[in-house]
């Protein structure tokens, strides 16, 4: 077993706090184009895992996202993760002792109990654009009545009407974005242990959620998405990714 030691670099880049006795080896590279190994700081039975870093900061670039990311994939598959946000970097060892692990040890004691023998999923629902549009005129006389009394007639003298087919249509959008995620919502929620709604980008996503689950819940979860792609998959699109550190439900920020 690798023992936990002090830093060789002038400061330590932090991904995430653990429970464990022993220091445990890893074999990702830390932060930086170095490379440097990645390990544990300790205090008690809680561990920071860090590596020695070059710079006091991290650009959120493709290339060092994925350096943060393959650390914490590489942890979680051992241990349940509390992760640091991107680009946490400490000055020196004694504060990650201190001021992470010692001062706030309550907290993420806390976390961790909420944490253990849990995942994080990730799901994002879209209307198919091709269909979007259609579903709403379809649905709605009103609006399909207005769209036909424009058809052939210039913008010109149309101008105020079409303004309103625009606004008909929002709301439109609006209300069906509330019941088409709130179905999916309803198929989900009894699996899952907690539930973090994002905000949506782009008028084609319906939702955009984080789901906390228990491990053995994972194949229901798994099952429920199948079947919700199933009925719905004709004019919505799902995105779903698991299992990934618990970012949405663990805001874990330090200023040293």
């Amino acid at each position: 077993m690798p023992e936990s030691r002090d830093s060789d670099g002038k400061y330590l880049y932090v991904y995430c706090v653990i429970r464990c006795d022993e220091p445990p080896e890893f074999t990702s590279l830390g932060m930086g184009e170095r490379g440097d190994a990645v390990y544990t700081v300790h205090q008690g039975d809680l561990a920071a895992v860090v590596s020695d870093s070059p710079s006091d900061a991290f650009e959120a670039r493709r290339r060092n996202m994925m350096a943060h990311t393959a650390v914490l994939e590489e942890v979680m598959s051992s241990f349940t993760i509390l992760p640091l946000r991107f680009s946490t970097v400490a000055p020196d060892v004694e504060l990650v002792r201190d001021k992470l692990l010692g001062e706030r040890r309550d907290e993420l004691l806390s976390l961790w109990r909420e944490m253990d023998g849990r995942v994080e999923l990730g799901l994002k629902a879209f209307w198919h654009e091709d269909t979007l549009f259609q579903g709403i005129v379809d649905e709605n006389p009103q609006i399909r009545s207005l769209r036909d009394s424009l058809a052939g007639r210039p913008a010109e003298e149309t101008h105020a009407e079409r303004m309103k087919l625009g606004e008909l249509v929002e709301v439109a959008m609006k209300q069906r974005r509330q019941r088409d995620s709130e179905l999916i919502l309803s198929r989900l929620r009894p699996l899952t242990h907690n539930v973090a709604i994002n905000d949506n980008y782009g008028e084609r996503m319906v939702l955009n959620a984080a789901f906390l689950v228990d491990k053995d819940a994972e194949p229901r979860v798994d099952e429920a998405v199948q079947q919700l792609d199933t009925e719905l998959g004709q004019r919505l699109m799902f995105k779903y990714v698991g299992s990934v550190p618990p970012y949405n439900f663990v805001k874990l920020v330090m200023h040293w």
